[in-house]
């Protein structure tokens, strides 16, 4: 075998590689949307729902380096439950990336958060970050926030399960 048909190989066997992993990850949510149903089912613990809900998604993932909750008090976003390293207590509207989550209301993937305008860093490890508002009506409540110690680690699989878990999570708030 011809070193560029080696080349070929190998590219062809890391991006079918990629294809399965985007699989894998897809179905893995999948599996988490009803275990996060039945974690709220009956609960009015929202802390206690929260640190599972946490837990859970911490464990299910190889790429989350942290993952966890702020939520709105007032002015400002309040850590809540989360698994990983220490954390920032406080977080304005418009800083950082869940600052910027809860002022634009939408999700917001950044690939590289050393790149991210008026990134906060609670870490040094981290590398990624996607950041999900959790809606009570047209109010931001609360925003997931999950890290990567890679690079480009989220992408719209983690958008989209990220956001049925916020919609979930949202009846907490209710």
């Amino acid at each position: 075998m011809d070193k560029n048909t080696f080349k070929k190989k190998i590219n062809e066997e890391q991006h079918t590689k990629r294809q399965v992993n985007k699989i894998e990850k897809a179905k893995t949510y999948e599996r988490l949307i009803p275990q996060v149903e039945s974690l709220i089912e009956g609960v009015d613990n929202h802390v206690g729902v929260l640190a599972n809900v946490s837990a859970l998604l911490h464990s299910s993932f190889l790429h989350y380096f942290w993952c966890g909750f702020y939520i709105v008090k007032g002015d400002i976003l309040e850590l809540g439950p989360f698994q990983g390293d220490v954390a920032c207590y406080t977080i304005k509207k418009g800083h950082g990336v869940c600052g910027k989550a809860w002022e634009e209301m939408q999700t917001i993937v950044v690939p590289n958060v050393l790149q991210f305008p008026g990134y906060i860093a609670c870490s040094s490890k981290s590398r990624s970050e996607i950041v999900v508002p959790v809606f009570k009506g047209d109010d931001v409540v609360a925003v997931i926030d999950v890290d990567s110690k890679g690079y480009s680690a989220f992408d719209d699989i983690d958008k989209a399960g990220l956001e049925k878990i916020a919609k979930i999570i949202s009846q907490l708030f209710e």
